[in-house]
């Protein structure tokens, strides 16, 4: 498909969702402009006028995470900031570098090899090639392709079908990051007086892990798109592995404006979701985060969405509101919630309303 057609054509969601292309294969058709269909309202843009850079979210030494005190600043910058990164969290440098370079190689696989992945081809629902946020609903699409997985470690007959390009990088990642998982989230949730994370606890709060493989190609005119438009995540907490090229910026704590989150060697940032935020009761903050793309680099990010298992029923913590706090939320099924995100294009921090009294 030459540029021309892409750009003018109708057929653009078909190029890219159902061939299998991807913005990948538009960035490689030799483009000068992107097409119509990736262009944000000019309030949706990012300007250097927004980006605050007297601010920077939290970086935290995890190495002792056992000490109160460490404790204490995560449950502080989840209340304050929504956003923090940990370091010396004991996931070895070669395993992030590993799973970084496979994302990369996947994307660099010929067309016909990454199509096998696409949901009507793929061996296993566990592993999927998506393309922008939800394509077939939003208004405008972001300038972004991932492989999307749905980690369980003890179903191994499913991952053994995932790409072998990737799929040691993305299990020995997964098998390092399960327990800095489980422990933040216990930090996390004696911080609301939850004492121990039982199995019906952890069904509610990590029934579902999800990691992908994003990568953000190079984009000939970055000012006019996004990676990711303003959102706020409906997990419970998500780990972000970022690569050195930079892109994500969240939303200051008070004010309109944007902190870039800078890329730390061996560091991992962290964001509270919707989940635990309705369970706190507003006491920890989900916060709108955005990706901008680069005009002369890749970029490939992996997030690990640490996910209620999807016939989980969350809200209000009862050991949040054993003092007389009134509820600010109902009783919520996930799957319905994480349907609702999904069924339209990003919007900020919409998608919580859902879950309003």
């Amino acid at each position: 498909m030459s540029t021309a057609e892409v750009t003018n054509s109708s057929d653009l969601i078909d190029f890219l969702v159902n061939k299998g292309n991807g913005v990948k294969g538009l960035s490689q058709i030799g483009l000068k402009n992107v097409p119509e269909k990736f262009i944000q309202p000019q309030i949706e843009r990012l300007n250097f006028t927004q980006i605050v850079s007297s601010e920077s979210i939290p970086i935290i030494d995890f190495s002792n995470c056992d000490d109160p005190k460490v404790a204490e600043s995560i449950c502080d910058a989840a209340e304050k900031w929504g956003f923090f990164q940990i370091i010396n969290h004991g996931i070895p440098v070669e395993v992030l570098e590993n799973v970084l370079e496979a994302g990369h190689k996947f994307f660099e696989l010929p067309v016909e090899e990454r199509r096998k992945y696409l949901k009507e081809n793929s061996p296993t629902h566990t592993v999927q090639l998506k393309t922008s946020f939800s394509p077939l609903a939003e208004k405008v699409l972001e300038w972004k392709d991932y492989l999307f997985h749905i980690y369980d470690s003890e179903d191994e007959s499913s991952t053994m079908l995932w790409p072998a390009v990737s799929k040691d990088q993305v299990l020995e990642y997964m098998k390092w990051a399960k327990p800095v998982i489980v422990k933040l989230l216990e930090v996390l949730l004696k911080g609301l007086n939850v004492k121990q994370i039982d199995e019906a606890m952890k069904s509610v709060v990590m029934g579902t892990l999800i990691v992908n493989l994003i990568h953000y190609p190079t984009c000939p005119n970055p000012e006019l798109t996004a990676g990711a438009g303003r959102h706020a995540d409906v997990s419970s907490i998500t780990m972000l592995l970022q690569d050195d090229v930079g892109g994500l910026y969240v939303r200051e704590p008070k004010g309109d404006g944007w902190i870039h989150v800078p890329p730390v060697k061996g560091a991992l940032v962290i964001n509270i979701g919707d989940v635990l935020q309705i369970m706190s009761n507003d006491r920890y903050k989900s916060v709108e985060h955005r990706v901008i793309v680069n005009a002369n680099r890749n970029r490939v990010s992996v997030p690990i969405f640490v996910n209620p298992a999807p016939d989980a029923v969350f809200g209000p913590l009862p050991q949040v509101l054993e003092n007389g706090e009134k509820p600010l939320y109902k009783q919520v099924i996930y799957s319905d919630y994480f349907n609702y995100f999904f069924s339209k294009g990003h919007e900020g921090k919409q998608a919580i309303e859902f879950a309003k009294l």
